[in-house]
């Protein structure tokens, strides 16, 4: 959409025959304000069989062939569709090619295609490919679409979405190519939820984020047989077939016991002070690629609070014995000669930290005894967190 005058566009929305869209518009976007340009970012959170799939295809055709987009002579762009499985990036792959066998006209503007891929003759490439960051390297983007995002799983990493999120971002910086997630909701952590959280109902210029029912986005859909799933499984239901987030699927920590436990502004790390005495507590990995990462936080007693100065980590594969000589030096620097871990701590893991010059300790606790002591701290202290969110 180009950019347009606010008045104009309020007046165009509220004449003849746009009263019924701008109504579904301030439903399924919390109300805000409707955006006089294209955004950056759109975010669709919408219950089973509204059409999801079927929608990532047709977004991908569309940013294809009938965007105009800027490339260097000899460049090659792509529109990436990125689903949960090999068998949804079959799906939606199925989607795209019978949308563009369909039309004569689309239909003459296919050069060639893969398994998964559709090049078209204007130089763009249609890729659909399971979720992985590694999609992405080299590639310039014209667009990117998230299918079913709330679900992404990967060995390789703990947070495929974020990893991903992230790796997009410069892959579409000189295309200033849209990225669109479309997905049914999930738990209530994740880029699709902190994307929720963050911009739904916000007059946000550069990211958008619809939510609907099942009903809202297809209204195809038999009432009774929704009823009856909601019958067989109501907290499901919530997700499922509402668009919303699910509350039975609790996190560890939640999002309110987090943030009551931020102080907003300060910065990631606090250097060390002198006269303060630190403490340092070790997660330790292996650093063999299946998603563990080594870890280290160092933090002191201030008053009735506990504050947590720098907490570090290590994801992937890695050397543990150079991790372990960095996370060494951190310490010195705070003054700490002695680091306490878990009891999963194997021998290396000791004589790592031993090697490095300081001592390690195992703790007296176990891996759930911790975890519960960081839940409910203790009686009258409260905990003082960097912001450490994606």
């Amino acid at each position: 959409m180009p950019d347009i005058d606010r008045a104009l566009l309020d007046r165009r929305m509220l004449g003849a025959g746009f009263e019924e869209e701008r109504a579904t518009f301030a439903a399924v976007a919390g109300n805000r304000a409707v955006p006089t340009q294209r955004v950056r970012e759109l975010w669709c959170i919408a219950g089973r069989r509204s059409g999801k799939s079927r929608i990532a295809a047709a977004i991908a055709i569309y940013s294809a062939l009938f965007v105009k987009h800027k490339l260097s002579a000899g460049e090659r762009g792509a529109v990436l569709v990125l689903a949960a499985t090999t068998e949804q990036a079959r799906v939606v792959f199925e989607y795209a090619k019978a949308f563009l066998d369909a039309a004569p006209a689309l239909q003459r503007e296919i050069e060639s295609f893969t398994r998964s891929e559709i090049r078209l003759r204007n130089g763009i490439i249609i890729s659909i490919h399971p979720n992985s960051f590694r999609s992405i390297r080299g590639r310039t983007l014209c667009a990117c679409v998230f299918d079913e995002v709330a679900v992404w799983r990967d060995e390789q990493s703990a947070q495929p979405d974020v990893e991903v999120y992230r790796s997009v971002l410069p892959a579409l910086l000189t295309t200033k190519g849209m990225l669109v997630g479309i997905s049914t909701g999930y738990r209530r952590v994740g880029l699709l939820w902190q994307k929720h959280r963050d911009h739904f109902g916000h007059d946000d210029a550069g990211t958008l984020v619809v939510q609907g029912a099942t009903q809202q986005f297809n209204g195809t859909v038999d009432e009774a047989e929704i009823a009856a799933q909601v019958a067989a499984d109501p907290a499901a239901a919530r997700s499922e077939w509402f668009g919303q987030f699910r509350d039975d699927l609790s996190t560890y920590l939640s999002d309110d016991l987090i943030d009551a436990a931020i102080e907003p502004g300060r910065p990631l790390e606090l250097s060390p002070q002198k006269g303060v005495a630190y403490r340092a507590f070790t997660d330790a990995a292996a650093g063999v690629g299946r998603g563990d990462a080594y870890t280290i936080s160092l933090g002191h007693q201030q008053d009735d609070k506990f504050v947590v100065d720098v907490v570090r980590g290590v994801v992937g594969k890695f050397n543990p014995s150079e991790v372990t000589k960095q996370y060494a030096q951190l310490c010195r620097e705070y003054h700490v000669h002695r680091v306490v871990g878990d009891n999963w701590a194997p021998g290396w893991v000791a004589q790592a930290w031993t090697d490095a010059g300081l001592e390690y300790q195992k703790s007296s606790l176990s891996k759930s005894q911790i975890y519960l002591e960081v839940y409910r701290c203790s009686p009258g202290m409260s905990c003082v967190y960097p912001i450490i969110r994606s």
